[in-house]
Order: structure tokens, then sequence, then C-alpha cells
């Protein structure tokens, strides 16, 4: 570094340091509400976030405060966070550094310690595909550096050649457990052997080793994509937060790492080569302290914020008008796998922007080939295959919607889903609400039984995802709606998840127009009509239920909701009001299962219409059964008719 940029450096290194040393006076005097201190640590944020130009991401932590300072964060809007004002980056949704800000290029944790990695995959691939030659960098301690998708993003960034730069920040210890319990190897940077990725370790606590080291990663990943791993090290001079303290610390061992202070040291390096003298140092830390001061006060001085019923439920999701496109031309006869692929193909042609991963999707067409020829048509940079690591992909789909692409992710089956749970409900569905960011991303998977599978292949999760908000959840029965509503999750901005039946792929026929068109998402669909009785359901329950009221001969409305969440709430009750008996049938369990939800708000909305009790049809409560007469057995239409029996007689 030359003398402006290690004057710069020392400015970088001061100002986290003076906003903390403010910031647990704040929380002393109850000002702010919890605290997880960066303090000595300081020279890893800066020196990297210095070495990394303003238009590529970061991912930071916790304990990043410097990442945020370095970007050049607005302090007001900063403060107005730490209080959960409106005028925080997250208007009092969420606390800390648990945010982003598209325009600095940062993106927040949240409190589960690994799903960012992934997400950095995600944009490093669009940087790759995109050809711009900018780095990723994302952070992770040594305590997080032992969640499973610290695996799955170097896994699949070493796989893919991403050009990532993983630093660790080795501060020594997890909470209250020392790094020798969280990993049984000598330092972490033998663990980049492991992943096939360069490696190396600096003195985190020196800022412009850090800088440098980081500079030079760029530089060699600007000639070639490859992820790199660095070990910083350092030390937590601090408690995981505030509250819990550091009696836990061996005696001596604060002292040891506070004689290497990274503020210290570049203090120090600065005065024995005459860059500044000891005054100018002082007036430096009088101006930011000045400067964190005013704009301290002026959050403070902002009013508290007032809750807003309007405001809230309308930022969950990304505006996006949901707009029927009625089919036109030609229909053809088609199996309901092929509607699938043809909406999946027609919404990627349409949208260049497209990216779709999954396990064995590209050459092999995927397990049950809704993918086959993909690959020719559009490309590897878009059909891509991915490693086993559902989670990572997951977050790099998000990753990929921060760069302005759509991507579309294939669960092989739904009941892989689990591996990936964390990133779905905690990053994608609610990304929206905490920073206006939107997630872009559609997740298809099969699901449902009749195949004989058994429990681990079979499972109907549907109700899982139907109650988070921020997602949008499809299951269609039929050929015509899956293309339709393919192509309508892939236009809409939020994150879509698919469930395709199975058992219903090669089955089931239907006319399907051959053009583009969408089908509205939370609008349902009257399938038959009639009065004697309601029969509310979806998915492969539509099936069951039209089979039902041809084999008794009675006059029925069947209404197929299409969509779970939103659920079409108006069409429900319309129906309800008319017929005065209500069944519910799904596939998935009786107990949790979203008929229980549909039976409450028919209760308390449509309760003075009701002839008789509202019934459910729903399968077994125990898991999916292999053997075909216990299968048959556990599925809801086993007690179909007797239920429409009771209701009709009633």
């Amino acid at each position: 570094m030359k003398k402006p940029e290690i004057i710069n450096a020392l400015k970088s290194l001061l100002l986290p340091r003076l906003i903390e040393e403010k910031m647990l006076i704040l929380l002393r005097q109850g000002k702010i509400s919890k605290w997880f201190s960066g303090i000595g640590q300081e020279a890893i944020s800066v020196g990297s976030t210095l070495a990394m130009d303003k238009d590529e991401f970061i991912l930071p932590m916790h304990r990043n405060l410097g990442v945020f300072t370095t970007r050049e964060v607005d302090l007001y809007q900063l403060f107005c966070q730490f209080q959960g004002k409106k005028e925080g980056f997250t208007k009092g949704r969420d606390r800390s550094f648990h945010f982003g800000t598209m325009k600095h290029k940062v993106v927040g944790m949240i409190s589960h310690l690994g799903p960012q990695l992934g997400i950095a995959c995600g944009i490093a691939l669009a940087e790759k595909i995109d050809k711009t030659n900018n780095s990723v960098l994302v952070f992770s301690g040594d305590g997080g550096a032992s969640e499973g998708d610290f695996h799955e993003a170097l896994n699949v960034a070493s796989v893919w050649q991403l050009p990532v730069i993983f630093v660790i920040e080795n501060n020594q210890w997890g909470l209250s457990t020392p790094s020798k319990e969280q990993f049984n190897c000598k330092q972490f940077i033998d663990k980049g052997i492991g992943y096939g990725m360069k490696a190396k370790q600096v003195d985190g606590n020196n800022v412009l080793e850090v800088y440098d080291c980081i500079k030079k990663v760029k530089l060699s990943q600007s000639k070639k994509p490859e992820p790199f791993l660095v070990e910083a090290l350092t030390f937590r001079m601090r408690g995981h937060e505030e509250a819990s303290g550091t009696k836990y610390y061996p005696d001596g061992l604060q002292d040891k790492w506070k004689s290497k202070d990274p503020i210290l040291k570049l203090e120090t390096e600065i005065l024995k080569n005459n860059i500044l003298s000891k005054n100018e140092i002082k007036e430096i830390k009088i101006n930011i302290k000045e400067e964190i001061n005013l704009a301290w006060l002026k959050a403070f001085d902002t009013p508290k914020l007032k809750a807003d019923l309007n405001s809230e439920l309308e930022d969950i999701y990304k505006e996006h008008s949901n707009n029927e496109t009625y089919p036109s031309g030609n229909q053809k006869e088609i199996r309901f796998i092929d509607a699938l692929s043809q909406g999946l193909s027609q919404g990627m042609e349409k949208f260049e922007n497209s990216i779709i991963m999954g396990q064995d999707i590209a050459e092999y067409g995927g397990v049950f080939k809704m993918t086959e020829g993909f690959l020719e048509k559009f490309g590897k940079d878009r059909v891509r295959n991915t490693p086993l690591c559902e989670s990572a992909i997951v977050g790099a789909a998000l990753g990929l919607s921060l760069k302005k692409k759509k991507a579309i992710m294939e669960m092989q089956f739904a009941d892989f889903v689990t591996v990936g749970f964390n990133q779905i409900v905690n990053n994608l569905a609610k990304i929206h609400y905490r920073w206006g960011q939107n997630a872009d991303v559609v997740i298809r998977m099969p699901t449902g039984a009749s195949v004989g599978a058994g429990p681990f292949h079979s499972q109907s999760n549907e109700a899982w995802f139907s109650h988070t908000p921020g997602l949008k959840v499809l299951y269609p029965s039929n050929p015509e709606d899956a293309k339709g509503l393919m192509l309508a999750a892939i236009e809409d901005p939020n994150p879509v998840m698919i469930f395709e039946h199975k058992a219903l792929y090669r089955s089931l026929t239907g006319l399907v127009p051959e053009n583009y068109y969408v089908t509205p998402l939370g609008k349902a669909k009257l399938v038959e009509k009639g009065n004697e009785l309601s029969i509310i359901t979806y998915g492969m329950g539509v099936h069951w239920a039209k089979k039902a009221v041809k084999e008794k001969n009675i006059s029925a409305d069947i209404l197929d909701l299409r969509t779970l969440l939103p659920l079409d709430k108006d069409s429900m009750f319309e129906s309800v009001k008319k017929t005065n008996k209500v069944l519910v049938v799904h596939e998935d369990c009786l107990t949790g299962g979203i008929g229980g939800e549909i039976s409450s708000l028919i209760n308390e909305n449509c309760f003075e219409y009701l002839d008789a009790p509202i019934v459910r049809c729903a399968s077994m409560d125990t898991p999916v059964p292999f053997a075909s007469d216990l299968e048959h057995q556990f599925l809801a239409n086993k007690n179909l008719n007797k239920k429409i029996d009771y209701l009709i007689n009633y």
C-alpha cells in the first residue's frame, strides 16, 4: 500500500472500533438490545473489503461491522437499524447485521451459520457465466465452518470452479467451545486440500497482510476462476455476545492477544515510517468520533417505529401483476410430465436469464426425464448438473437471483427438500420482507405416493411450506394447469414451489395449448359443478373426487385449489355458501395437513351456511409404507366414499 492507502486503512480500522466502543456504552444504557463484538478482528473485515472492487459482492457475518463501514454504508441508517427503527435497512424487522444493501453489494447473514456460503456460490456462478472477472468474498467463523452448509458450499464452488474467496475468521472460539473441539485438524487451510482448492493462512490482525492476500487471490481468479480458502488467524477479545462474558477464557489469554491488536499494529507501523504523527492520529480519532456522535444523535432522535398492518402484509412479496393469459392456437393431447416440460422449456426460451439446476438434469435429463433435450437446447451454462448439495444449491439459486437471474431448481424428490429446508424457509421466504430484496427462484419437485416407493420417496410435504409466509406453493392436478402454473411460477419474481405428483406424470393426459400462456397463481378452479356437496381438494385428490362423484352419481362442486399459498378463500366460501356441506380431501396425513387450515377458515367465515360438520379425508398419520396393500390402506381415497356418504346423509 502507498501512504494515502495506509492512512485510509487506519481510518477504516478506527471507524468500526470507535462505533463498537460507542455501542457497548449504549448497550449498558439499554439504548440498543444486543451486540456481537468484533473488537480485535477489524483487520480482517477492513483489509478484505478494501481489497475488493466496489461492484464485487461481500457476504459478511455478525462480527464484520468493518465490511459495512468500509463500504461507506450511511451511519445514520446503520444506527437506526441497531435501534429497530423504520429508517434502518429492515424497517425494524430484523436486527444488527441481518440485512443486505444492493447499493453497496453487501448481503448480510441470517442467524443460522452457513447459508450465506451457498448464496456466494450462486453470485459467483453468475459472475462466471457473465464473464465479469469479478470475485465474491464470503465470511465464516471457525464454529460456523462445522456446519454442513460449509461443506456443501465449498464442494459446489470447487466442482464448478467458482471465483469465491472463503474467508474463515479463526478467532479460536465458537461461543464457549474452543476450536480444538470444533475440528480435528491442525489448521483450517488443511480443509482446502479436501476440496481441491488453494488455501492460505494470514495474520488476521495485520490489515496490510490481509489486504495483500485478498488482492493477490483476486488477481489469480481474474485469470483463472477458481475458489480460494483464506484462514485469518485472530482472537475474539469479548464474549460471543456481551451477555455471555469471557469467564471461560484461560488466564492471560486476552492479555496476550491484546498486544497483537490490529489498530496498535498499524499505528506502530505508521509512526515507525513517519507516515503520520501521534497528534495527527489523535486528530483522526476525534473527527471520527464526532462523525459517529452526530449520526447517532440523529438516529436516536428519530421517532420510534409505529406498526402499520398494511405495510407489513404488503412487504411479504415483491409486487407482481398476476394476470392470466388465455391459451390460444392449437391444442395437443399430451401427458402431465410433457406439459410440465413444455412449460419449463417455453419459460426458459422467454427468459434468457433463466438457469435450471438439479441432480442428473443435464445429459441424463433428470430421473423422470423432465429436462431431456434441455442441455442441447439451452447449453451447459443454463442447464446444470449439481452435486448432492441441496442446501448449497438452494442458496446458489438465491445468489443467482441477486444477480438478476431467474433460478429454477429441481429437487429430485420432494422428500429430499428437508436438506434444503433452512435455505427455503429462512432465506428465500423472508428476504423480501426483511430488506426488500426478492428471491426470483422456482423449486419444483416430484411428490406423492401410489408408486410403491416407500417412506422416503412418497411423502406429501406441501403443508410444511404452505405455513411459511413469503413462499408461493403450487400443486397442479392436470396437464393444462401444470404448464400454465409452471410458466406463472417462472414469471413471478418471488420464491415459488411446485409440487408435481409423480404418479400422474405418465398416467394422465389432457389437451394442452401449444402456445405460451399463464395460469394465475392464487386462483382455484371449479372442475365440476353441483349442489349437494363441496369437495375442496388439489393434486391427486381431484381425480379421487371426480371418480367418487361419478360412481355415486351425486351432484357436487369439486374445487381444485391449484395454489395452496396464497389460498383462494373467496372461491371456497362461494362454493360452501351454495352447497352447505364441505369435504376437504388431500393425500397428505391428517394431522397438520392443509385441510385443518381450510376447515378453520370455513368455520370462521361460513359457519351459518353449514348444514353438517366440516369433514376431512386424508391419509393415515404414519409414514408412507412400501408394500402395495399397506400403501393402499394408508391413502386417503380408501375412506373417501364413506366420508361422502356421511355428509350426503347427514
